[in-house]
Parts: structure tokens; sequence; C-alpha cells
């Protein structure tokens, strides 16, 4: 495993921490102090892959990433194409996923739904004149067009309803608070 070594516009890729000393040391405004390298080698040996950075002075650090790349243009390569595909949403299974719920929710489906919501309600103590937060499930079958439909009119019944204070907490429409099920 090569090591990517950056600090400021200063950049090269090593395949040793000896080599990474080295290229730090070429860089004048940099005084490593003696534990640095023992810092470098066991981020190297570690199965750690997120970056590493090295504070070298009051508010500067040296930043180190593992890599295959042989050299520098092919880690450049590799970064460039990395994040063509983080834009495009390629090989991303978060925005997979995120598609999917949403996808989910909101495919039309006309009929009967089963729909329950988790909510924090406001509650007024009658003898302190205080307020507190209490976990109130709502459930609720309903005809609606679709999961979001059915979430929006949970929301505008509950909202409009006297006896549910209007500082009450409503989930998200992706939270698991909120549960539905087609029932046909």
């Amino acid at each position: 495993m090569n090591l990517y070594v950056r600090y400021f516009d200063h950049e090269t890729v090593v395949s040793s921490v000896d080599e990474a000393i080295a290229f730090i040391g070429t860089i004048p405004e940099i005084k490593l102090d003696s534990s640095a390298k023992n810092r470098i080698t066991t981020f190297h040996n570690s199965s750690n892959q997120f970056p590493f950075r090295l504070k070298v002075n009051y508010s500067n650090y040296v930043l180190f990433l593992k890599t295959e790349a042989p050299n520098i243009e092919a880690f450049k390569e590799e970064e460039a194409k990395r994040k063509a595909e983080k834009s495009e949403g390629i090989n991303n299974p978060i925005y997979d996923r995120k598609k999917t719920i949403l996808d989910a929710l909101n495919e039309e489906r006309v009929g009967w739904w089963l729909t329950s919501i988790k909510f924090k309600r406001v509650v007024t103590i009658p003898s302190t004149g205080k307020c507190k937060y209490f976990d109130t499930t709502f459930t609720v079958k309903q005809k609606a067009k679709s999961a979001m439909d059915a979430y929006n009119r949970i929301i505008d019944h509950l909202k409009s309803r006297n006896d549910v204070d209007p500082r009450s907490q409503f989930p998200s429409v992706k939270s698991p608070n909120f549960e539905y099920q087609f029932m046909g």
C-alpha cells in the first residue's frame, strides 16, 4: 500500500514511511517532532482507510491517504474518476438507497393504506403550567394515492386537531417513525 502525501501544493506518492519522512524533510517550513515517524507508521500499518492528518504547526497539517496508485499521475487519474462517478451517482449505495426510498414513497397506488406515525406531542401539565414532550403513536387506515399522500394527510389532520399542540414535532416521511402498508 502506497501513501499519497500532501502539504498545500507539495504532493507525492511514496511506497514507504521513510520516503514520506524524506519528502516532508524537503519542505523547509515543516519541523517534525520525534513521534511523527511512529504516528505515520501506525497509520500505514493499520487497516484504517480514512485520511490521516499529521499536525506540523499551530494550524497546518500534512495529509496522508492510502492508495494503490504507483505514482502521482495514476493517483490523480483515480481521484478524477472517483469524483466523476460520485457526481453521477454511479456505485453510490447511499444515493441508490435514497432514490429507492423516495420512489417507494411516491409510487402511485390508489387504495387503502394502513399508516402509523410516532411523533413528539406537547402536553401542558395543569399543576405546573409547563409543557412536556411525550411520544405518541397515531395509527389510521385511510384512502390515499401513495405513501407520501398518506403521510401528508396524517400530518394535516394532526395539525388541524385542537388537542394537538402546534409545537408538537413530527418525523420526516423517510423516518423509521413513519410506517405504511398498502392494503389494497
